[in-house]
């Protein structure tokens, strides 16, 4: 049985990768980050099937003791703040979490000479503005915001400590990725949780960033089966994992929408855009300037060619599924609270 040990076990991917490496017949280890309320509710179904072990990757000790207590056969270095608008208000944490924290996760593979592979989660806001499209792996890189900055250097580290040390450790530049477990934080979230609320009467319009933005969005679990394939190659080689299709925000919020079973239109460009119920009229969508970047980066497009090739991975959820999922999830969860009070009134 192979040991692994996941940071960020209670995110999004972190949670996935769990449940694939435990089908898989996985011993799973997460590091677990302290905190004042609960923050494991997307794993909590895997309550005692994952050991749990508190520590922090913007705490160099704690990471060196919970890595000499697993003794992993593959760490996955998932940890980070993840979202590229807060990184401008919180640019030193951002960095200490980042950049320094696959720093921390290295050292504490080399000190004590483990045999341990390492996968360390990059991204494709790496590219910036690319000055070429689509995007792969020998694109230059082009950070636009204080999180890419801090994954360009966890980049280089990973090469760095690979090629001098002879260590294990991999960078998977992996494209945009959503699923039902998405922070309401992130963009797509608050569209398809905004979409099925509209279905059960909101009335408050949504207010989004750039509407024009293009992004290559792909499903989660798809891309963790990539980021575990990667790790079980005989030389250690960086991949970018993508769809090869790029979407704007437009059409995005245009099909949670028509799955909600709301007609919505478009009128104005920019900053004066507006999405409105084709049948009532009624605003639905406002561009609001706070949710703008400083910097912009207004299109990433990836080519997976290399992944398809000697991986074998190529991604089965298609955008319009990855949209109706989400959606669906969201309406179901309204639904669900629907009953819970019409229940509680009949009571």
């Amino acid at each position: 049985m192979k040991t692994a040990l996941i940071t960020g076990v209670t995110g999004q991917d972190g949670s996935y990768l769990a449940e694939l490496l435990l089908q898989k017949g996985y011993a799973v280890h997460g590091l677990l980050r302290r905190a004042s309320t609960e923050n494991t509710s997307r794993i909590d179904h895997l309550s005692g099937r994952v050991t749990l072990h508190y520590g922090d990757v913007t705490d160099s000790l704690s990471v060196l003791n919970v890595v000499e207590s697993v003794r992993p056969d593959e760490l996955y270095n998932l940890a980070a703040q993840s979202h590229v608008y807060t990184s401008f208000a919180v640019p030193e944490y951002t960095a200490q979490a980042d950049a320094l924290g696959i720093l921390r996760v290295l050292e504490a593979v080399r000190l004590p000479g483990l045999d341990c592979r390492i996968y360390q989660a990059s991204t494709s806001e790496l590219f910036g503005d690319a000055a070429q499209s689509p995007q792969n792996e020998s694109t230059p890189f082009s950070p636009r915001s204080p999180y890419a900055i801090a994954k360009q250097y966890a980049y280089w580290t990973v090469r760095c400590y690979r090629e001098a040390y002879g260590i294990f450790a991999v960078n998977g530049i992996l494209f945009n990725h959503e699923s039902e477990r998405r922070s309401e934080l992130f963009v797509t979230r608050k569209i398809t949780k905004a979409a099925a609320d509209f279905a059960f009467g909101r009335d408050e319009p949504l207010r989004l960033g750039n509407l024009d933005a293009l992004r290559d969005w792909g499903y989660a679990p798809d891309y963790v089966e990539c980021m575990w394939r990667m790790l079980q190659q005989n030389t250690p080689e960086d991949f970018v994992a993508a769809t090869g299709e790029q979407h704007s925000v437009r059409e995005f919020c245009r099909l949670a929408f028509a799955r909600a079973g709301v007609d919505l239109r478009w009128q104005g460009e920019g900053l004066d855009a507006v999405g409105m119920d084709g049948k009532s009229g009624k605003i639905l969508v406002t561009v609001d300037p706070a949710f703008y970047r400083p910097l912009e980066v207004s299109s990433l497009l990836g080519d997976a060619e290399k992944a398809r090739r000697l991986l074998g991975w190529v991604p089965k959820v298609g955008f319009e599924e990855l949209v109706n999922r989400m959606t669906d999830h969201d309406l179901s969860h309204k639904t669900r609270s629907k009953d819970a009070e019409l229940f509680y009134k009949d009571s």
